[in-house]
């Protein structure tokens, strides 16, 4: 079996899928974006496709090993998301010609469902105890928000009860029955970290993502220490290396690689094994489309220290799309109480509805982030 063709398809809200053909007739699917850089990964898809015609699909490690390899830079966001797309596709047709799931033939499904979320509140959080009663309805047990606006590098003692209370008043409004994961999304610069971790702890946050924006390592060990809330990070982490700083720094005690940005299925299953050779946990990162959200499933079925799945229904981004609309109706995900069914089907388990594909691809998107600024004019994080 051979490689033929690799095709492209930017589908709204902000998705890139890919559709990588055989001579066997099989194909497979995945998801090689870089939210914001569409455009960017279309074109590296199409410059990695001239050392993929030809080759064996099945022969996934020598796949990856050229991409990654070849040439004199490796790593980065743009390089590891378009690898990771590929692999993704890669699996997924070595699954369908076998006639089995990823997972099984990673060793097995270690579990038959995992817990999942899904956010509330929007960018700029809002709505949150509205929100949070609307999923608590839908059977969800958990969510996760963005915890604040622009927030100055040193910001005022107003600014962080604002943010204080806001979040006390979602967990009075929905007590313990409903686990709240805050997300810092790397717009609390290090001095207001101190100050946040300590404050929102009573409010027993699920987890605390992204506390300080990546690089700041150091930083984040010392938060680390300062507060018993498990401090989640990972999502804009691309490599091995920086994983083993972080576990040798013991700086988290989750991560949340992304299999879109990190080398798809077969790295972060790497990066799994390491986290839990540190009892780290895993919770995929995943605020992207159906691809992904089903390469994350065959991941958190194989890896023990897997607890939550992050999953893209109904999130603010999804304008023009959602995540259920490009797929068969028979390959719908199943979520019950809370809990995201391990897809059983060939492959990645779902079916891509081509034609809807195509026909979103048409309308197609330019989706990049939004710029924001501080009220002295300087940029802000988003």
């Amino acid at each position: 079996m051979k490689i033929t063709r690799l095709e492209t398809f930017r589908v709204p809200p902000r998705w890139l899928f890919l559709k990588i053909d055989t001579d066997a007739g099989i194909s497979g699917w995945g998801e090689p974006i870089l939210e914001g850089r569409a455009g960017t990964l279309e074109a590296l898809v199409n410059e990695l496709s001239e050392m993929l015609i030809g080759h064996d699909p099945r022969r996934i490690n020598d796949a990856w090993q050229m991409l990654y390899r070849n040439g004199c830079y490796r790593g980065g966001p743009v390089l590891m998301s378009a690898i990771s797309g590929i692999d993704q596709a890669l699996w997924d047709i070595t699954g369908k010609a076998l006639g089995v799931p990823v997972h099984a033939l990673l060793g097995g499904t270690q579990r038959d469902r995992v817990r999942s979320y899904i956010w509330i509140g929007g960018d700029r959080p809002r709505d949150l105890v509205a929100q949070a009663r609307s999923a608590m309805e839908a059977g969800f047990t958990a969510v996760k928000m963005n915890i604040c606006d622009e927030l100055a590098v040193v910001d005022s003692h107003a600014e962080i009860d604002r943010i204080v209370t806001r979040l006390a008043e979602l967990r009075e409004a929905v007590g313990l029955q409903l686990d709240l994961a805050f997300d810092f999304h790397g717009r609390v610069h290090a001095p207001m970290a101190r100050v946040l971790v300590r404050e929102l702890e009573p409010l027993r946050p699920l987890f605390i993502e992204d506390a300080v924006a990546p690089g700041q390592l150091e930083a984040l060990r010392e938060l680390s220490r300062l507060t018993s809330t498990p401090l989640a990070v990972g999502e804009r982490m691309h490599s091995r290396a920086e994983f083993k700083a972080l576990f040798e720094a013991r700086a988290a005690q989750v991560i949340n690689p992304d299999p879109c940005h990190m080398g798809g299925i077969t790295e972060t299953i790497r990066i799994g094994a390491m986290a839990e050779a540190y009892d780290v946990a895993l919770a995929p990162h995943c605020p992207l489309g159906p691809i992904a959200l089903a390469a994350c499933l065959q991941i958190d079925a194989v890896c023990h220290n897997a607890f939550i799945q992050e999953q893209s229904l109904g999130i603010h981004y999804n304008s023009g799309g959602d995540l259920l609309d490009t797929l068969a109706p028979e390959s719908q995900f199943v979520c019950e109480d809370g809990f995201l069914h391990i897809p059983d089907g060939p492959g990645l388990g779902i079916v891509v509805d081509e034609d809807v594909v195509r026909d979103y691809a048409e309308k197609g998107h330019d989706w990049r982030a939004p710029v924001w600024r501080h009220k002295d004019g300087s940029i802000a994080e988003w």
